[in-house]
């Protein structure tokens, strides 16, 4: 199954256009996601290029911006393209679904505006729903091998 969980934070602001033909909106964007600490305690990042469709797309467009937070899932995506006589190879996470990170810097609110296909409310204060307290625990922690 192709199907990938990412929780980091925006490198850049989305960059959002429109495809001519259709007019559906696709994000751009890459989330710079926190490796485990090596031995020696020194942090580093891994930065996944990203990209999204439709209503998804303008979601991210309107509510994130560089240096927030942000959880995806989605399926990874490889292509390729033909640049100046050689071959490009692509690989980019397509995010299906987009959440805020409670906790995160942002207010998380969405201002009333109902959530697009792929996220979720609850409660009365309008805030989206998500994070890692919905991610099931797929693996026990006996079974991790560090």
């Amino acid at each position: 199954m192709n199907q990938v969980q990412l929780v980091g934070r925006l490198s850049r602001d989305p960059q959002v256009s429109y495809s001519a033909s259709t007019q559906n909106a696709v994000a751009r964007f890459t989330v710079a996601v926190d490796r485990m600490p090596d031995r020696n305690g020194n942090r580093q990042a891994d930065f996944i290029s990203c990209v999204s469709f439709g209503k998804t797309a303008e979601f991210i467009e309107k509510y994130f911006t560089k240096g927030k937070p942000i959880a995806l899932t989605g399926r990874i995506q490889t292509g390729s393209y033909e640049k100046n006589g050689q071959k490009v190879y692509t690989t980019d996470v397509v995010a299906d679904r987009v959440e805020f990170v409670p906790g995160g810097n942002g207010d998380g609110q969405t201002g009333g505006q109902s959530a697009p296909q792929g996220f979720s409310k609850s409660g009365s204060d309008d805030k989206p729903s998500g994070g890692f307290d919905e991610i099931p625990d797929l693996i026990p922690d006996d079974d991790i091998p560090f």
